[in-house]
């Protein structure tokens, strides 16, 4: 295949030697373990680079623990290992067929060449019959849960399929991105209530926000070749501006997650989540700036896991001490 050649004329190693990534967690056990002929599906579903599933399904946690602490409801779960089953799972098909739609523009960028596809370690057919096969476990998770909730997710995917296509006509890529990723913010209300919220649209619309501020974070390490390959991103747009523009989606981000708790009548725990998570952002955009170190860069994306849980930790400590005491 050409972009092979291509790939392999850029320097790419041969498919062979290829077994970490370059923003793949270090000494990954899965690698390690796996049978090598596991190894590139492995990488296909980003199961080496968990922060992905991790930010995934932390607005489904949240969500549900802000409905549990709204209605004095015990946390349920099951439906919180359900929401990670299906972030896992899903995490792992939308990143399949994002390296299936971007195979040619992968083998051009330094990050991503050595990728499966791109590098020619997994055939094109096989990565559509993978990515069938974990559409089917998602499908599996998600009629486990209630009617409305099976209903508003089956609008996620119309967001999902746009995103690998964004960065060719906007340079706001990001967005799309946030759309997905922090739809189970409205999903988490629904599977534990039976209907939506405004705490839950609150909570969706600073997760966006959220997203929108680590995935520029994240761009950041590929400036250089987005330029060359063409490819749109916010890390090229807000350039010198970085620091500002992040600095300013984390305020909003962090606006309306006190707006949804505040819409939900919470209380002191939450609040507390909330503060920590303000601070964590303020720690993140600090350092920020055109031409930040790609390690660094990468180091405060994955950073955004702990964020995350910081809101989640105070919203389970806010529902726990709602519960009524016997």
């Amino acid at each position: 295949m050409k972009h092979i050649a291509e790939n392999e004329a850029l320097g790419a190693k041969p498919p062979s030697s290829v077994e970490a990534l370059p923003d793949a967690v270090a000494g990954s056990w899965l690698l390690r373990l796996a049978p090598q002929s596991a190894k590139p599906f492995l990488q296909l579903a980003r199961l080496d680079r968990p922060v992905g599933w991790q930010l995934l399904v932390l607005p489904c946690w949240q969500s549900s623990l802000l409905a549990a602490a709204a209605y004095g409801l015990p946390p349920d779960i099951k439906q919180l290992a359900l929401f990670l089953l299906g972030a896992v799972t899903m995490r792992g098909a939308g990143s399949t067929y994002n390296d299936i739609v971007d195979r040619e523009i992968d083998a051009r960028v330094e990050r991503t060449r050595n990728r499966p596809l791109a590098s020619g370690r997994v055939s094109l057919p096989a990565a559509k019959l993978f990515f069938l096969a974990q559409c089917l476990v998602g499908l599996y998770v998600l009629v486990s849960f209630n009617l409305p909730t099976i209903g508003l997710a089956l609008l996620s995917p119309l967001i999902v399929l746009l995103y690998p296509f964004a960065k060719r006509f906007t340079s706001w890529p990001q967005a799309i991105l946030g759309a997905a990723f922090a739809y189970g913010a409205l999903l988490g209300w629904t599977a534990l209530l039976g209907s939506l919220g405004l705490p839950a649209v609150l909570l969706y619309v600073g997760s966006i926000f959220w997203t929108i501020g680590y995935d520029t974070i994240y761009a950041l390490q590929d400036v250089e070749d987005d330029i060359e390959a063409g490819v749109r991103s916010t890390a090229r747009l807000f350039g010198a501006h970085v620091r500002l523009a992040v600095g300013a989606l984390y305020a909003l981000s962090l606006a309306f997650t006190t707006a949804a708790c505040m819409t939900a009548g919470l209380g002191f725990f939450a609040y507390l989540g909330v503060a920590a998570y303000a601070a964590h952002l303020l720690w993140q955009v600090l350092p920020l700036r055109e031409g930040l170190e790609t390690d660094h860069a990468l180091a405060l994306f994955r950073a955004n896991r702990d964020a995350g849980l910081l809101v989640f930790f105070g919203l389970l400590a806010e529902s726990l001490a709602r519960l009524p005491h016997s």
